[in-house]
C-alpha cells in the first residue's frame, strides 16, 4: 500500500515522502496513530500545494534576511565599557550586550546565539562582528567600542 508519511517515522520514511508499506504495517500502525494518510490523488494533491507553500515561505524568509543585511552592514553599535591602563577593558563586551543594543537603538531584534562573538570584545575600537541572519546569508555587524567616562 502506498501512503504519505505526515511524520518522522525512524527507519521507514520521512516526513512527506511516499512509499510503498505492507497493507497491516499501514493499518494498524501508520495510519491509526497518525503517522501517514493513505497516498490518494487528493491528499497527493494536497501535499504538493503544501510543499509549494513551505517553498515560498522559504524564499520570502530569505528575502528579508536579504534585506536585513544590508540594514545591519549599513548600521555601527557603540557601547562604552570601563577601561584600565592601556585601553584594556575591565572584562568584555559580550554578543548579550550587543544585541541588547543593536535593539534599544535600532529597535532590530537578533538573537545573541547568532553573532559569532566566542569570546567577546576585550579592547577598545572597531570590530566586524559576523551575524548569521539565515543558512545562506550573514552579515558583517560593526561594533565601536569607546571609554566610559
Amino acid at each position: 500500500m502506498k501512503v504519505i508519511f505526515l511524520k518522522d517515522v525512524k527507519g521507514k520514511g520521512k516526513k512527506g515522502e511516499v512509499k510503498n508499506v505492507a497493507d497491516g504495517y499501514a493499518h494498524n500502525f501508520l495510519i491509526k496513530n497518525g503517522f501517514a494518510v493513505e497516498a490518494t490523488a487528493g491528499n497527493k494533491n494536497i501535499l504538493d500545494a503544501q510543499k509549494k507553500k513551505e517553498a515560498a515561505a522559504a524564499a520570502q524568509e530569505l528575502e528579508e534576511a536579504k534585506k536585513l543585511k544590508e540594514t545591519v552592514e549599513n548600521i555601527t553599535v557603540e557601547l562604552h565599557a570601563k577601561t584600565g591602563e592601556g585601553g584594556r577593558l575591565f572584562g568584555s563586551v559580550t554578543a548579550k550586550q550587543v544585541a541588547d543594543e543593536l535593539n534599544k537603538k535600532h529597535k532590530i531584534k537578533v538573537d545573541k546565539r547568532k553573532m559569532d562573538l566566542p569570546d567577546g570584545i576585550r579592547g577598545l575600537g572597531y570590530t566586524n562582528v559576523p551575524v548569521k541572519l539565515h543558512n545562506e546569508v550573514t552579515a558583517t555587524l560593526k561594533v565601536h567600542v569607546s571609554e566610559e567616562k
